[in-house]
């Protein structure tokens, strides 16, 4: 089954089908990993309804950090912003559907970092966001 989920995740990695920005946007935040070099930056558009209409991620890093990004960005389309704040580590661990060690969990948990820190409007990302 690990086979499977690694397919995935590599796929993910090379054929993101949410990298970019969107301009206009409501919701933008960045961050990094600055024990690998892993980057992330999440823009968001949010509907009247408070639901997310629309939403990119882009950056650069290992397969781990970008198909985690794309899985998780895709996860949020549709979803009020009080339900993706409520997201955790183990939502993104299902997406990613394998188990990682220590670094490779950092690099994970940096997409819901970055995420999470934009739909609080925070100015600096905090790990106990990832939660």
């Amino acid at each position: 089954m690990d086979d499977l989920y690694r397919e995935v995740i590599i796929e993910h990695y090379k054929n993101p089908g949410y990298r970019g920005r969107l301009d206009p946007h409501d919701i933008f935040f960045e961050d990094n990993n600055p024990l690998c070099g892993d980057h992330i930056e999440v823009t968001l558009q949010v509907g009247a309804d408070g639901a997310v209409s629309d939403a990119r991620f882009d950056g650069h890093g290992c397969a781990i950090s970008q198909a985690s990004a794309d899985l998780l960005i895709e996860s949020i389309i549709g979803k009020p912003i009080e339900e993706v704040k409520q997201l955790n580590k183990q939502d993104v661990l299902d997406l990613l559907g394998i188990e990682l060690g220590p670094v490779r969990l950092k690099c994970a948990l940096l997409s819901l970092k970055v995420l999470k820190a934009g739909v609080y409007g925070l100015g600096e990302a905090g790990d106990d966001l990832v939660e």
